[in-house]
């Protein structure tokens, strides 16, 4: 079987990705009678420059499509890049023979558009996977009544095409998965598989990155994006709170911790404000910068508890990190509105769920946490373990999706 796998972002292909697609690309690539193609942009996002690939290490087909440097997350260059790659990657696909299914994301808007246009044209079977729901996330930064209505129509339209032309839709969450079906007549159902991780890496840098931490620390954790959607600022009021609340104190003592330090491993538009927020807020805190996903787990597992706190009204849903925290084991103090996230915490009493943008709900969530006995604590990280190992491992999740394209 030829399949032929586009999606716009994959991260550096140097090694040290946690990629949906460059795993799900290497379980099908394992039958010897499929044809694997990976077809992705030559640009990294995370690092604004052209991606540090070493084709080497992958057995599958990977085809680079041209698209232009930009220089921030929201700007118009990214839009002309969007566009360009749009284009190259329209000319690639017209010179290509037809595959037999094409395994297509969402974002980037043109790349599921041209894709899907493309699919229709030749006849080809057309999956989409529903990564982020694009232009609807850029509501929060930009959400001008009439205006933004105007502004985003173009780009609804187009994705709508794109969702309306599969003939499998797949997506990361339930929530995004019947944001597809709302335009679309063909499918009868959807597949809802979390982005997740493959556990058995996972695990391996548990172990071969663990960070020493001085046993009197408590680690509060953050994995991601530091730009408009999350809401660090709050964690550093919250812990402030904790700092400044005798009570808490003692409860922090009592847990066999002196202090508190915010571990915020990440970058973005955002991360010199939240930086300076945090030491106006006095607290401990650890800004990494971006670090190799390896390295990341390997801080991230040292933590004793995570943090998921997203702004009101963003359109987030099961996003990476709450994989990862998962994965981690770690109870998490969780702000995302989502029904379905909040729902997962709420059942598997792995965490609170807190009111957005509110640092007292987050700060009460802390305190609650300190509270419990050592084994309560323990409990609720096992439990948050669980979670992953049900929902969220690679291993036993992604088999949906290769049945789902294999099938004839």
């Amino acid at each position: 079987m030829d399949i032929l796998v586009v999606a716009h972002f994959t991260g550096e292909l140097d090694g040290n990705d946690n990629s949906r697609f460059l795993d799900l690309c290497e379980i099908l690539h394992k039958n010897p009678e499929n044809n694997v193609e990976l077809v992705t942009s030559d640009f990294s996002h995370m690092t604004k420059t052209k991606k540090r690939a070493n084709l080497s290490l992958f057995p599958y087909k990977i085809t680079f499509i041209t698209a232009p440097r930009y220089p921030t997350n929201v700007c118009v260059q990214r839009l002309v890049s969007h566009h360009e790659f749009g284009n190259n990657l329209k000319k690639y696909l017209n010179g290509r023979k037809s595959p037999d299914v094409i395994y297509c994301a969402v974002p980037s808007i043109s790349c599921a558009y041209e894709t899907a246009k493309y699919a229709k044209e030749r006849h080809v079977r057309f999956i989409i996977d529903v990564q982020d729901i694009w232009p609807e996330a850029f509501r929060l930064k930009f959400n001008y009544p009439v205006v933004s209505d105007l502004v985003f129509a173009p780009f609804t339209a187009r994705v709508n095409f794109a969702y309306a032309q599969a003939d499998d839709i797949v997506a990361v969450s339930e929530t995004y998965a019947r944001r597809a079906m709302k335009v679309n007549k063909k499918c009868k159902s959807y597949h809802s598989v979390f982005l997740g991780t493959d556990f058995r890496k996972f695990d391996v840098y548990r172990e071969e990155f663990k960070v020493e931490k001085p046993e009197d620390e408590l680690w509060i954790g953050y994995v991601g994006t530091l730009g408009a959607s999350y809401d660090i600022t709050c964690v550093s009021h919250a812990i402030k709170r904790i700092n400044e609340d005798p009570e808490a104190k003692a409860l922090l003592e009592k847990a066999g911790y002196d202090k508190i330090v915010f571990q915020v491993m990440g970058d973005g538009p955002q991360k010199t404000e939240f930086m300076q927020d945090a030491k106006k807020c006095g607290i401990e805190s650890n800004f990494t910068g971006q670090l190799p996903y390896s390295e990341m787990v390997g801080r991230l597992c040292t933590c004793d508890l995570a943090v998921n706190p997203i702004n009101h009204g963003a359109a987030q849903s099961i996003i990476n990190k709450v994989g990862d925290y998962a994965a981690a084991g770690l109870a998490v103090i969780n702000t995302l509105e989502n029904k379905e996230y909040r729902k997962l915490v709420y059942d598997y009493h792995c965490g609170y769920n807190c009111k957005a943008n509110d640092r007292n709900s987050v700060a009460a969530a802390l305190k609650k946490w300190l509270a419990k006995t050592d084994e309560q604590r323990k409990k609720m990280g096992q439990n948050s373990r669980r979670l992953g190992e049900e929902r969220f491992d690679r291993s036993k999740t992604y088999q949906e999706l290769v049945d789902l394209i294999e099938k004839a």
